[in-house]
């Protein structure tokens, strides 16, 4: 695959997207998206953060058809109540990034729904999300829905004995956890929506390792990896690279469904768009749909 830019987006004017995160890899996408011509509604849970990332993107981009909706991925009555609000404001929806999350707490966290941070947040969260737009996303102009993975899914494991971290909390592997559980679901979406004609494609990514603020946020400033973090800047690529693989799978007619994507250089850490390997565990069926009835439940929507 070639050296894919933003340079690169097509013509995405008209073309309406949600991205979840209103900091770094979720900025960038935002910027390329709104700058080039495209409608951006910018969802995250703090106002102020997300009223500065507008208007920092109409400082760069002033013609910027984009906007900020309050969205706590910790909640899911703030899921609900965005999916309620898009769905009274608008016909239709064409992409939905689901970009946002939280990185490796040192202690056990819950959302307000009492599950475990990191999975509660990155993956079911994102999970809701997608179920509560599926109406809108069915009457998009070929929609799409990309779902941010990482590396760290390579090293996870779907604890169905413990998915909550009750029992055993360790940062690192419930964030591995998380972030294969979203891979996991974003190839189950390519194959529902196939099986149940929605016409949805379904796609992941993931943005390598990339200077952003998901570390030292979720960690902490002062802990080990956020001192690496801050000290050790240069081997994390900026965040517009790292963002280039989601907007890659959201507006290139190369991306096909069912695919994931990520950097194509250093075993996937930094570079450019490119297909990325799936890891063996995220391909089991059973345990995808497995996983997938568990989140229904937990969550109290339906798909289809």
């Amino acid at each position: 695959m070639r050296k894919w830019t933003t340079s690169d987006i097509p013509d995405i004017r008209g073309r309406s997207f949600v991205v979840t995160g209103t900091g770094g890899l979720g900025f960038e996408d935002a910027l390329a998206l709104a700058g080039a011509g495209a409608t951006v509604i910018l969802a995250g849970r703090n106002p102020a953060k997300g009223s500065g990332a507008v208007a920092r993107i109409k400082r760069e981009a002033p013609k910027a058809d984009i906007s900020f909706e309050a969205l706590d991925l910790a909640d899911l009555a703030s899921i609900a109540a965005f999916g309620e609000r898009l769905r009274s404001q608008r016909d239709h929806l064409d992409v939905l990034i689901n970009n946002a999350g939280v990185m490796m707490p040192p202690t056990r966290k819950v959302t307000s729904d009492g599950f475990e941070l990191q999975f509660g947040t990155n993956y079911l969260g994102h999970f809701a999300l997608t179920a509560h737009l599926l109406p809108l996303l069915r009457k998009g102009d070929h929609p799409r829905v990309v779902t941010l993975s990482s590396i760290a899914a390579r090293d996870g494991r779907i604890a169905f004995d413990d998915l909550q971290a009750t029992r055993n909390y360790k940062p690192m592997p419930v964030y591995s956890q998380s972030k294969l559980a979203c891979l996991m679901f974003a190839l189950e979406l390519q194959r529902r929506s196939e099986a149940g004609n929605w016409g949805i494609t379904s796609i992941a990514a993931h943005p390598g390792i990339s200077r952003t603020d998901l570390l030292p946020n979720g960690a902490g400033a002062s802990s080990i990896l956020g001192l690496a973090r801050r000290i050790l800047w240069f081997l994390f690529q900026p965040a517009a690279q790292g963002a280039l693989p989601t907007l890659f799978a959201a507006t290139s007619s190369e991306a096909k469904g069912g695919c994931y994507y990520g950097p194509d250089k250093l075993s996937e850490t930094r570079g450019y768009p490119t297909a990325a390997k799936i890891p063996p565990v995220a391909l089991d069926r059973q345990d995808a749909a497995r996983l997938w009835d568990i989140s229904e439940q937990l969550t109290h929507v339906q798909f289809g």
